[in-house]
This record gives structure tokens, sequence and C-alpha cells, in this order.
């Protein structure tokens, strides 16, 4: 449970006092303060000493797989609004697969989108930041718009449309670091719910750094599921492969009977690029089906075919 994680206090405003809602995935450090009408998605990470206060500018939104990482500050002035990917008002909206890294301030009326980077001690305030933004340290964005895919280097000051419609674009370099980031991240909160919840029953893989492990990021065992083990390096290597061709990973299944007549059952479509999160997800498919024949699929998503089709696990 965080260090204060409570409804908003009734204000002139707001009497509604609502209360942080939080996706079981999802990990909160204790040393982290969490108040009012606050969502965060699945598998968010909030790291110690962060503030998301509620409380004047209200809702906030933080999409899934995103970090929140140690002493970020987000909050909201009381008027000013942007639109969310929902089409719905937010003081504070900060999208999917995002990084807001350390101490950096996000004060709404903000909006930043899917998988941008937001550097250390950098702030946002009454600004939206398009997908795939790079914005790197010490950097202040307000009262623009910048578009999606732009790069803003350390320390540049951006408070002028003209300004923000002049930057250059992010290369693959800057997104790959900030993808690996998220992988990273994604590692550490099954580590930390791993140790908090007393369920760890073998080490952790190591992170990606080119050793074939499977990025650290495995499911942990909740609600009854079967604990996930993971993946053998050769499976692993199959899949970032397909990731980097750019096919999307489905998965197969059938039980005895079936697979003698080579009838299989669709499982899931992961939608995900992020290696970690694939691997996750795979792994936890598995788990989830331990008396059946697994098929790994690599899919062209734009010819709609397969590319791949692997025999990934056999009933014992």
């Amino acid at each position: 449970m965080p260090l204060r994680h409570q409804p908003a206090p009734p204000t002139p405003w707001d009497h509604d006092q609502d209360q942080p809602r939080i996706a079981a995935s999802a990990y909160v450090h204790p040393q982290c303060s969490l108040i009012g009408d606050v969502q965060l998605g699945e598998n968010v990470i909030v790291a110690p000493n962060t503030s998301i206060r509620a409380d004047e500018g209200t809702p906030f939104y933080i999409g899934a797989n995103t970090n929140i990482q140690d002493g970020v500050v987000i909050h909201g002035l009381e008027q000013g609004r942007v639109l969310g990917d929902d089409q719905q008002a937010y003081s504070v909206w900060i999208g999917e697969g995002t990084c807001i890294t350390h101490m950096a301030l996000i004060h709404g009326p903000a909006y930043v989108g899917n998988e941008c980077f937001i550097g250390f001690r950098s702030t946002v305030f009454n600004a939206q930041v398009g997908h795939g933004c790079i914005v790197m340290m010490h950097a202040l964005i307000q009262d623009v718009e910048i578009p999606p895919g732009k790069y803003v280097p350390s320390g540049m000051v951006i408070t002028t449309q003209q300004a923000a419609d002049r930057l250059p674009d992010a290369n693959e370099g800057d997104r790959t670091f900030s993808h690996h980031v998220v992988e990273i991240n994604q590692a550490l909160r099954a580590g930390y719910r791993c140790a908090n919840d007393g369920i760890c029953a073998t080490p952790l893989p190591n992170s990606a750094s080119g050793n074939g492990s499977n990025n650290g990021a495995r499911a942990m065992p909740q609600n009854g599921q079967a604990a996930p083990h993971p993946l053998p390096a050769d499976i692993v290597d199959v899949i970032r492969q397909q990731l980097r061709q750019g096919n999307h990973i489905g998965l197969e299944f059938a039980d005895v009977r079936r697979f003698k007549v080579g009838s299989w059952q669709s499982g899931p479509a992961i939608a995900s690029s992020h290696e970690a999160q694939v691997l996750t997800q795979v792994e936890q498919f598995l788990a989830d089906h331990p008396g059946d024949y697994v098929r790994l699929l690599g899919i062209d998503s734009k010819a709609k075919q397969r590319q791949l089709e692997r025999m990934i696990q056999k009933p014992e």
C-alpha cells in the first residue's frame, strides 16, 4: 500500500472524493503518494518518492506498461483539461509504454502520448506531447503541442508553437533506448511484485543484454494462476526475430485429441511489439495450458499471413 493512498479531499470544485483505481498487475511502491481520481493501467510501475495527486485538477490516467520513476510529481490545475485517447476530458493523460523518468514534473493540463520518454527533471505544463516523442533531460515544454515523433534535446525551452514545430524527428536509436527502459521497468515490476508477495520460487532471469534471457519480465502467479517458467533461449530468439521483422506473435493450442486430428484452437493474438511484454504473455499462456500442445505463430499483420508456425510445448 502506498504511503498515502486515499480519496481526494472535498473541495469547493469537487465533492466526489474519488479514489485511485489500480490495475491488479500494476506495482505501486509503498513510499509514494497516490491521491484522488487516478487510474493506473495494467503493468504500470510507480517508483518510490513519487507524488501523483489528483486533488485539484482531475482525473489522471496512466496507461498500460508505463513507468513512473523516482521523485516524479504529477499534479494539475483546477482549470483546464486535455482530451484523452478515449475522447474524455482529463487533467493529465499519460499513454501506454511511456517513461516518466526521475524527478520529472507533469503538471496538468497535460497530455503525454504512447511510447514517449520524458527525461530527468524535465517539465511538461499546459502542453501536449505527441506519441513517440523523446524529451531529454532538464527540458521545459509549456503552452505548446509537440507533434508526434519529435526529439527535444536536453536543456531546451519550448514555449512557442514555432519552436515546437521546428523540432527534429527522434531517431531509431532514441526509440530503441526508450523501449529498452520500458522492458527494464517491466522486469523490475515483476521482481518487486514477486519479492513483496513472497512468491519467488526461482530467481528471476537476467534482463535483456544480449545474453539470451527473457528480459526478466515474468508474469507473477495471481488469483490461482499457475506460475510461469522462463522460456528456453531458442524460443526467445525466435520471438525476437519475429518482432524485429515487424510481425506479431500469436498462439494456438490443442489437447491430445484435437492434436491428433490437427484441430487447433486459437489463443490470443498479442498486440504488443515490446519484447518483454510479449515474452511475459507467452510464458503465462504456457503456464495456463500445461496439458496442451502449444504452437507459436509469427503473423504479418499487413498481409494477414502466417510467416512462422513452431511447436513450443508438448504435454508431458
